[in-house]
């Protein structure tokens, strides 16, 4: 659910703005690959605490800078960041892979992937629980963004170039420069999304993973109409889905593909419903 979060106030901050920063798993998996390969080693050398938040900034400007293509496209060329987000998260993941196989492999395994972060040195649990902390970041994350989003004046410049970039212009707000700030805003939370994953729970990088969570939580921001607070739920209901779902692969031989015909059912469901509310509240205004 950490990662989820995280993603999720990233594309709230997007889609309020009016972008479509669809390259979160390109950003996720830059953002997880530095994070494991820079927490092992800075452990090694400073406090532990010390070395995870410095693997979070790590993660979160890396992410950052991937993302600097399609905001400076958007922003001073008018190109259509649907189609350079997409095309960057390709780039992304190839990357990712490469470094992994590369770079930032562990020689002391067969099977490429970065050095393994000791349970001890990540992040803690709750309660002696399997939850980690970064469960809690996540949750914060979410709720600074509906605020900043809602309650700022920030916020609200970011809204105005979302409603009406030429109305933006003429208030004298500088649009370039929000459009690079919501990308930046937007990737840094998609590395840190891969970051938490990372440090909280898998501890290194595989070659070849990608879980996708960019695409799977985008039908559970639209579902919450871009409401931090609702996307909480939507984002609890999604991880349980998924999380049951491994569960019964694995004990009850379930195949995995049930999984995603069950989620796929709950959002047509939440869809639909969403739709005839939707409907509802026009027939009664007329």
């Amino acid at each position: 659910m950490a990662p989820l979060l995280f993603l999720a106030a990233g594309l709230i901050v997007a889609f309020r703005a009016g972008m479509w920063n669809l390259g979160g798993d390109g950003q996720f998996l830059l953002g997880a690959v530095t994070a494991a390969a820079s927490a092992p080693f800075l452990v090694g050398i400073m406090p532990a605490w010390l070395a995870l938040f410095c693997a979070f900034v790590i993660a979160t400007l890396v992410a950052m800078v991937w993302s600097l293509v399609p905001a400076l496209l958007r922003a001073y060329q008018g190109v259509n960041e649907i189609i350079t987000t997409l095309m960057m998260t390709f780039l992304g993941t190839s990357l990712a892979n490469v470094l992994v196989k590369l770079f930032f492999r562990d020689p002391g395994t067969t099977v490429p992937q970065t050095r393994t972060l000791p349970v001890e040195d990540r992040l803690p649990r709750l309660f002696d629980t399997t939850i980690t902390s970064g469960l809690l970041f996540g949750v914060a994350a979410i709720v600074i963004v509906h605020l900043v989003m809602t309650r700022t004046a920030f916020g609200l410049k970011l809204r105005i170039v979302g409603a009406n970039p030429r109305a933006a212009i003429h208030a004298g707000l500088g649009v370039p420069g929000l459009t690079i700030a919501v990308f930046a805003i937007s990737a840094g939370l998609a590395g840190l999304a891969g970051a938490v994953d990372i440090i909280g729970v898998q501890g290194n990088v595989r070659a070849d993973w990608n879980p996708a969570y960019g695409l799977a939580v985008i039908p559970a921001v639209f579902l919450a109409r871009m409401n931090g607070f609702a996307a909480i739920g939507f984002v609890f209901l999604l991880s349980v889905l998924s999380i049951g779902g491994e569960s019964a692969a694995r004990r009850l031989g379930v195949p995995n593909h049930f999984t995603l015909v069950l989620v796929s059912i709950v959002l047509i469901v939440l869809a639909l419903a969403e739709y005839v509310d939707h409907r509802y509240n026009q027939s009664r205004k007329a």
